[in-house]
């Protein structure tokens, strides 16, 4: 009878045992499939998605480099280039003339013109004239881009403006300014000569550069080149042309300036 009741006793805790465990098997849940997990996380979004590209700071000359453009007076300077004369002296420099450092990164334009202007007894706001120029995705016409944009790039986003719009301002602020593209080595030593210092447009602090042929929006190409540059040309040698760049002087030989000007056409600015 003891035996048969240790028996009973041990068959009943089993059953308890086996209760408990299958009651808390039925508490839990499953663990999550691979498939599951992923179903519920925020996707990666792809580059297509949210990403664009950024804009190359110059272009790649294999792509769209085009040569020079043949010499032609701008937009704002109609009128056939002037004739230069060969009664030059060799060696001539204008010294009465400063200038000081830019104040927007893309501002060289204002910045040229407005020691241009004091040189010839001139004066205006910088910052007024820049705001005053008009704004176009064409720097034949007017201002490309943001003024506070990184210097290097190439329409349509930060570049700068060409001579015309420039000198159709200064007009408006009765400085006799003329553009023309096509200028010469020989008129600008005449203009310099007769104490009348040229705004230039070159690359960079007078270097090499590629001409790029850009479409505007309402499909007119323009030749345009990374880090476009103005200085003010004030002096030259038969040898060297020295120039005005943020407020410092620099002399360039004759071959690296012909080099960095002639990209964008022999562009300048002058006192007619």
């Amino acid at each position: 009878m003891a035996q048969r009741n240790g028996f009973l006793k041990r068959l009943l805790l089993r059953v308890v045992l086996l209760g408990i465990i299958l009651l808390g098997a039925a508490g839990c849940s499953p663990a999550p499939e691979q498939g599951d997990i992923r179903s519920t996380a925020h996707p990666v979004p792809t580059a297509t998605e949210t990403l664009s590209p950024s804009p190359s700071p110059s272009p790649s000359p294999t792509q769209t480099a085009t040569p020079a453009p043949k010499p032609n007076p701008v937009q704002s300077a109609l009128d056939p280039l002037p004739t230069a004369t060969s009664d030059l002296p060799a060696e001539t420099y204008i010294t009465n003339i400063s200038g000081h450092r830019q104040y927007f990164p893309l501002g060289c334009e204002a910045a040229a013109a407005k020691d241009w202007a004091n040189y010839f007894g001139k004066d205006f706001n910088e910052f007024e004239f820049q705001y005053k120029l008009p704004l176009s995705d064409n720097p034949e016409l007017g201002f490309v881009g943001d003024v506070n944009s990184p210097w290097g790039q190439v329409p349509p986003y930060g570049y700068g403006v060409h001579a015309g719009p420039v000198a159709d301002l200064l007009n408006q602020y009765d400085i006799p300014a003329r553009a023309y593209k096509g200028y010469t080595l020989e008129q600008v030593k005449e203009k310099i000569a007769a104490g009348k210092p040229v705004v230039a447009w070159v690359i960079g602090n007078m270097v090499g550069g590629v001409p790029y042929e850009y479409t505007d929006s309402q499909g007119n190409k323009v030749i345009v080149a990374a880090y476009e540059h103005v200085v003010i040309l004030t002096g030259y040698t038969e040898t060297h042309i020295r120039y005005l760049n943020n407020g410092n002087f620099f002399d360039a030989p004759n071959e690296v300036f012909l080099n960095s000007w002639g990209v964008l056409g022999n562009m300048v600015i002058v006192d007619e």
